[in-house]
């Protein structure tokens, strides 16, 4: 199990805690491939990258327990210096998710409001020159925060198939609290993919739909157009409704048979009395032909889907390239992270 804690100076500190597993696809039996708890024996297991140093750009590490902490030794390390750039790396023994479903997590906690800053846990492939590695060295995973002012408040889920990087197309949200939060990533043999918090699922779907590696399978047929006989009309006017004979001549308003001409009526000085109008409750307005359900009616046309010439499967698909070493690549402004 990782653990990392983002910790920013007088702003955020965060926790990191992950476990890199390798399930069998019938869950009958589960291996942790890596677990890191920051204990004794640590830096025998880890390599500080120099990244940024030639720049003045790369921080340190100081090993703590962090600002808040229910367990002053159960300490780990943290970031410390602003505006910096932090690279760390673990070399783990060879593992593939061929047949198997492969299962990150970690935790992780903002003691504080965080500005600007980004923790990313990478799986990479192939030989990493450890005391290089950095934001560019090429990964083969990436899954963490991103939280940068008001609007940036994503969670970063990037895979590489055939050595280009494809981000979920899904927006994923990070928490921004100040609580503790456990991040989980599922991904099987199937394609099909889960992404849990606080362990109730956030998020599911496929790679072959939520990412853009693959063309889609179905696509709609542009070429298509809706039948001249297609009848999409949902209502008909009832051919048996007919306007009752003398509809028209039905006035909207008529003299209103209580009103009474008044006794100091003078029609050489007032002229004809008349009674005023009223509505007429027998008026119903301009006649409208009933509607009725329309028996041929075939519902909303819609184009049809179509399987896409350019779509080519491939099975594994969901197989990262052989994993040999895990790390942890941040980039802070003003803020601290610590690895516990």
């Amino acid at each position: 199990m990782v653990k990392s804690e983002l910790d920013r100076v007088q702003a955020p500190k965060v926790l990191f805690f992950l476990i890199v597993c390798l399930f069998l696809s019938d869950f009958a039996f589960s291996e942790i491939f890596f677990e890191e708890l920051f204990e004794d024996g640590w830096k025998s297991r880890w390599v500080l990258s120099d990244w940024k140093r030639s720049e003045g750009k790369a921080g340190t590490f100081k090993y703590t327990a962090g600002k808040w902490s229910g367990d002053p030794d159960d300490k780990g390390i943290q970031t410390y210096n602003d505006a910096k750039h932090f690279a760390i790396s673990a070399k783990i023994p060879e593992l593939s998710n061929k047949d198997k479903t492969l299962v990150v997590q970690y935790s992780i906690k903002f003691e504080q409001d965080i500005e600007c800053g980004g923790g990313y846990i990478k799986l990479l492939s192939g030989y990493v020159n450890q005391k290089k590695f950095g934001g560019d060295t090429p990964y083969s995973f990436m899954f963490g925060p991103d939280i940068c002012g008001s609007q940036t408040k994503k969670l970063h889920l990037i895979v590489s198939y055939q050595g280009q990087n494809y981000p979920v197309k899904k927006d994923l949200q990070c928490e921004t609290d100040k609580l503790t939060h456990f991040y989980t990533f599922i991904l099987r043999p199937d394609a099909s993919y889960s992404v849990l918090v606080d362990n109730r699922e956030r998020e599911s779907g496929s790679l072959y739909t939520d990412w853009d590696i693959l063309p889609p399978r179905k696509i709609k047929d542009v070429k298509a157009k809706k039948p001249a006989d297609w009848d999409d009309r949902e209502y008909i006017i009832d051919p048996n409704d007919v306007k009752p004979e003398g509809y028209d001549s039905i006035p909207a308003e008529i003299p209103d048979p209580k009103a009474k001409e008044p006794e100091n009526w003078d029609e050489d000085e007032d002229g004809i009395w008349r009674s005023p109008k009223i509505p007429n409750p027998a008026y119903k307005g301009p006649w409208k032909s009933k509607k009725i359900k329309n028996p041929n009616y075939k519902g909303k046309w819609k184009t049809p889907w179509i399987d896409n010439p350019e779509f080519e499967d491939d099975p594994d698909l969901y197989v990262i390239k052989p994993i040999k070493y895990v790390g942890i690549e941040v980039w802070q402004v003003g803020i601290m992270i610590s690895l516990l």
